[in-house]
């Protein structure tokens, strides 16, 4: 890797070929800024695991240099990994003030009560050692998401963040198109850019279409109607809020992660409910079914979230009954479409009327489709491109989105996490790497569950756990109990008792055979127990359990 100190690095932590765990670092010299610190939820295979978090080996080499975190905007896939890495490097966070509200909650949870945030604002200006940052309104799915221009002594690098163009939003912050136009103007190195919706043709429908398709399903609704979204989309909840007061509803909430986000937008002034709307959910009973509404968690379908706890019949406070409404103003994220799917079919069953995306315009995104994308492209003109925020085929399609607006090929880099890419004024290269990827997150355990552990979590939700016990005289290393069996997820025990038994007496030949050859070293013991264990069960059922031989001495 270059050590001269004139060029700039761009390093990404995650975010690339990868939707979520979003971390991006910037470094000149002595100095090194951080964009975003999200998290990613764990895939079908990772089982148990809560969160993965990005590989941060690199920052805690470089601790010293680190200027700052700067955020995006307040989603988990930004915001998530924070305390963790708050917890082994105390630097500044910077983020909007909806943004930094949503991270004190998070920090609060975590006991994290030093660390310095610094609240910034569309238009503001921040140096950080040879680097100067400014922060330019966007729009998205949450309030207060700011795209970046970083002015650095190479070029200017434009990070776009998530991102849509809305021309009516519902704050009315419309997304500073002629700041991306005046950086243009004045010559940009680089743009690194949201790929999630690149491969929708056209443009994302404006907030707005949402509203209007709510008020009219409120309008013609006869009983209790439930509204399930993200938490964290603080426009789709004040047009929920804005419907049922205009058909004289009362509001309740659901689930920990709303209540938390709606506190600190009201308490903010992001969300605006006038008085008396808002009322606890041990009220709900005190009024008629066609005056309320709940606002709920659980668009993805989440096994533990309100609405799917209200659909198996689960939630302590809502009875899903005959008559009830329930909207899913929410898009399925791809792997959560059989969640969805299965909470749908239950709340039909209850005899819900349901209403998902499908059916009417209940959802809009929060990124930018392909007309969008090139007019920000053809606005920052940028010399070099970098996609982020996608998997593979998002980078990829955006690579050729690029390429149709004129961008030469070799000014597009498609990267990997880890990738070291240096800029100088003209050129744009990959000079290394640096360790990078995700690190496991299991209930208060971080990065103590790795490749092995989940390896064998795999093994034992397939084939199941066979434990052998043995007692061995210390004496005359003769067999004095056992062999006993206990098996758990491999078969039942009450109907195999003769596989059981040939099992043991296959162990028994094992043990005889050592005594023979007089081996006592326990570990040749094990070996063999296990290796002439796993063919005969192979052989008997044609599965592969775990095989957990224990020797015990007296």
């Amino acid at each position: 890797m270059s050590s001269k100190n004139n060029t700039l690095k761009l390093i990404p932590l995650g975010g690339v070929n990868e939707i979520g765990k979003n971390m991006t670092l910037l470094e000149y010299g002595n100095d090194i800024i951080v964009i975003d610190c999200g998290v990613s939820f764990p895939e079908e295979d990772m089982l148990g695991i809560d969160l993965v978090i990005p590989d941060i080996t690199y920052l805690l080499k470089n601790k010293e240099k680190i200027r700052g975190i700067i955020i995006t905007h307040g989603h988990e896939d930004h915001i998530g990994a924070l305390p963790y890495v708050l917890k082994e490097i105390n630097v500044p966070v910077y983020g909007t003030r909806l943004t930094l509200g949503l991270i004190e909650d998070k920090l609060k949870e975590h006991s994290l009560d030093k660390v310095k945030l610094h609240c910034v604002k569309a238009g503001d200006k921040v140096k950080f050692g040879v680097f100067r940052v400014e922060m330019i309104r966007t729009s998205h799915s949450i309030a207060d998401a700011i795209a970046l221009a970083i002015h650095t002594p190479v070029g200017v690098i434009v990070h776009t963040g998530d991102f849509k163009i809305d021309f009516t939003p519902i704050d009315g912050q419309v997304i500073d198109l002629a700041k991306f136009a005046k950086l243009g103007e004045k010559g940009v190195l680089a743009l690194l850019a949201d790929s999630t919706n690149v491969e929708r043709p056209g443009y994302t429908m404006s907030e707005k279409i949402v509203g209007a398709t709510l008020e009219n399903i409120f309008g013609t609704a006869k009983g209790r109607i439930i509204v399930a979204t993200f938490a964290s989309n603080i426009h789709r909840i004040q047009q929920i809020i804005n419907a049922a007061v205009k058909y004289n509803r009362k509001v309740c909430v659901s689930g920990r992660s709303m209540v938390n986000v709606m506190t600190v937008a009201m308490e903010l002034g992001y969300l605006k409910v006038p008085t008396g709307t808002l009322i606890d959910i041990d009220q709900i009973q005190n009024y008629p079914d066609d005056r309320m509404v709940v606002i709920t968690t659980g668009s993805q379908g989440e096994p533990m979230a309100a609405l799917s706890r209200m659909a198996s019949s689960d939630h302590r406070k809502v009875e899903i009954t005959p008559g009830d409404m329930v909207i899913i103003s929410a898009n399925p994220i791809p792997g959560n479409e059989k969640l969805i799917s299965k909470v749908i079919n239950q709340l039909f069953m209850r005899g819900a009327d349901v209403i998902y995306e499908s059916l009417a315009d209940i959802h809009v995104s929060g990124h930018a489709c392909q007309e969008e994308l090139k007019l920000i492209h053809t606005l920052v003109k940028p010399k070099f491109f970098i996609p982020v925020h996608g998997e593979y085929r998002h980078l990829k399609q955006h690579a050729n989105l690029a390429e149709s607006l004129g961008m030469p090929r070799q000014n597009i880099m498609l990267l990997n996490i880890g990738d070291v890419i240096e800029f100088t004024p003209n050129s744009c290269k990959v000079t290394g790497s640096v360790t990078a990827g995700g690190v496991l997150v299991d209930g208060l355990g971080i990065g103590d569950v790795g490749n092995i552990v989940l390896r064998d979590r795999r093994h034992l939700s397939q084939d199941g756990l066979m434990v052998v016990v043995v007692t061995i005289s210390k004496a005359s290393g003769l067999t004095i109990s056992g062999p006993d069996i206990i098996s758990r997820g491999f078969v039942y025990v009450r109907e195999s008792e003769q596989l059981m038994e040939d099992a043991k007496e296959v162990v028994r030949k094992v043990l005889d055979q050592c005594e023979e050859n007089q081996i006592s070293d326990w570990a040749t013991i094990k070996y063999k127990i296990k290796e002439s264990l796993k063919v005969f069960l192979y052989e008997k059922t044609k599965r592969n359990p775990m095989i957990l031989p224990i020797i015990m001495e007296t």
